[in-house]
């Protein structure tokens, strides 16, 4: 055994069992996001649905939006530990599990929602992009940094929907032309509005067909 692991035991950030960051019983516990579900937001329905009430009089600029698990306590915590304690070979697991749950898209390139320049700076790195490229690999689609931000904003964390919508409407532009058919990842999605934000600036750069694809999604 190395010293570091004496010093510094390797714990699953879900349960705290020793030997691994995610343990296998875990992972298998995570609960998945399976059929019927909204055929455009992907949100579980009781039945098959094209719009559900979530994002039904909504202008999405994404063709559909697909999560591998749903956001619960289990999946709070790895993301957590991920994106806030750098954790950065959870983003290896987090696509390990999206890959094997979502179908590839039908994309020809793989996008990311861009950073705010604070928190690249706080945390050393971006868990979008990070996802990104560990799901180009498994989809062995090349990822380009396809979006850019044109401001800051809050944190969305606390914002009701509508205010959410509000904080990232013009928050994004096209950083270089997008080929016709992209996918664009986030970590979790919540409310729709960062990823419907980041899809239209992806739609103004080029893009006909804009499939979302993250790790987590809220259910409500």
């Amino acid at each position: 055994m190395r010293l570091l692991d004496l010093l510094l035991p390797v714990r699953c950030v879900v349960c705290g069992a020793g030997g691994e960051q995610l343990c296998a019983g875990c992972r298998r516990g995570l609960p998945r996001l399976e059929p019927p579900l909204c055929e455009r937001c992907g949100a579980p329905t009781a039945w098959p649905v094209v719009r559900c009430r979530e994002c039904t009089g909504r202008r999405l600029a994404f063709a559909s939006a697909r999560a591998a698990v749903a956001y619960d306590d289990s999946a709070r915590r790895l993301v957590t530990a991920w994106k806030e304690r750098g954790l950065r070979r959870l983003a290896a697991d987090a696509a390990e599990v999206t890959a094997g749950i979502l179908a590839p898209p039908r994309a020809t390139v793989v996008a990311f929602v861009p950073p705010d320049r604070e928190r690249v700076l706080t945390r050393g790195y971006h868990p979008a992009e990070r996802l990104a490229r560990e799901l180009g690999e498994r989809w062995e689609l090349p990822v380009r940094p396809l979006v850019a931000r044109t401001r800051s904003v809050r944190h969305q964390r606390g914002l009701t929907l509508p205010e959410r919508r509000r904080n990232v409407a013009g928050a994004f532009a096209p950083a270089e032309p997008a080929p016709p058919r992209v996918a664009l990842v986030d970590d979790v999605y919540t409310s729709g509005a960062t990823v419907a934000a980041a899809a239209s600036a992806l739609r103004k750069g080029g893009a006909r067909r804009v499939e979302v694809v993250t790790f987590a999604r809220v259910v409500r």
